[in-house]
């Protein structure tokens, strides 16, 4: 003889329980309603004005190497001294005109730096900067 509550069937769970999970979102919205009203004060300021302008970009950069066999680079790429002349006058136009940084190798003759210094200068860019090694 065996000892039985309840029902007979073993029908299972027809149906979910809705009620924890709307208990849950309301907790959240109220926490989400907090929050907003915290992170947006409502105290009316008086913000004073500043008379700051605004800084213009810096100018693009060029960099010129030039190696110890006497070979003349436009950022990675090796150009003749003519194609540079070409190149500067095409950057010398420019809006701002670029700063020039000139690599020169200390094994480099003295010759080919003043000759790209020249074409520069002849180009109107005479912002140059000369890149060392610290």
């Amino acid at each position: 003889m065996g000892f039985q509550l309840g029902e007979d069937h073993d029908s299972g769970m027809n149906e979910m329980n809705l009620i924890p999970l709307i208990d849950i979102m309301l907790v959240l919205m109220i926490i989400f309603l907090v929050t907003a009203t915290v992170a947006n004060p409502s105290i009316p300021l008086a913000l004073p004005k500043a008379n700051a302008t605004v800084q213009p970009q810096p100018p693009k950069e060029i960099t010129i190497s030039i190696n110890a066999n006497g070979e003349v680079a436009w950022d990675a790429q090796i150009i003749s001294l003519d194609e540079l002349a070409t190149r500067f006058q095409t950057a010398g136009q420019e809006q701002t005109p670029p700063t020039v940084q000139l690599r020169a190798d200390k094994e480099a003759k003295y010759d080919t730096v003043a000759q790209v210094m020249a074409r520069a200068s002849d180009a109107g860019l005479s912002d140059l900067a000369f890149v060392s090694d610290n």
